[in-house]
């Protein structure tokens, strides 16, 4: 019995001892006797949330930009394949193209050749035609300046009749599809 009223008297001298009068709360800021922050803390506190809403802000700013960058990259390379999606199938149908133009050429002696011609001719046109329906262009070459963006100089001579640069003959066929060059014109040029 002693030994437990030992103890309630160490319990009731516990609970009479004053607090410290400033305790740190978690947060690091301190309180008063009554547990509550002092005005000048509480300012800082706000101030301090403050930055930090605005912090978080800018990051969703941030973050919502490089979506929105992101997606416009992504639209731009999909409408940019889209576009020139036949690119390879036309530069492999090139050197075919030039295959029938210099056969065309050719004078056929006998009725059998002038009849193999104009099928020839035929299917020339029918490729001509579905590469044009793909956007592929003939590059422009007779009576034109040189334009190293769309010509290959070959080969330069000087003419009479012709100005200072401007393109002579035509050596080879240049093609774009759409804007894009597909294969330069191969040109000789006056100097």
């Amino acid at each position: 019995m002693a030994k437990e009223e030992q103890q309630n008297v160490n319990e009731e001298k516990e609970e009479e001892q004053p607090l410290e009068e400033a305790e740190t709360a978690e947060d690091g800021f301190k309180v008063d006797d009554a547990g509550e922050e002092t005005e000048e803390q509480e300012d800082n506190r706000l101030i301090q949330l403050e930055n930090e809403v605005n912090e978080w802000k800018n990051k969703t700013l941030r973050v919502q930009a490089d979506l929105e960058n992101f997606r416009r990259r992504a639209k731009e390379e999909r409408e940019t394949a889209a576009k020139y999606k036949a690119q390879s199938l036309v530069e492999s149908l090139l050197p075919a193209l030039d295959n029938f133009e210099r056969a065309l050429q050719i004078e056929p002696d006998g009725e059998e050749a002038k009849s193999l011609l104009q099928g020839m001719n035929m299917v020339y046109s029918q490729l001509k035609e579905a590469l044009e329906n793909e956007g592929v262009e003939v590059i422009q070459t007779e009576g034109q300046q040189f334009d190293p963006n769309l010509h290959q100089a070959v080969m330069q001579v000087e003419e009479a009749g012709f100005e200072t640069n401007e393109i002579v003959e035509e050596l080879q066929k240049g093609y774009k599809l759409k804007d894009r060059i597909i294969r330069p014109s191969m040109v000789k040029v006056n100097a």
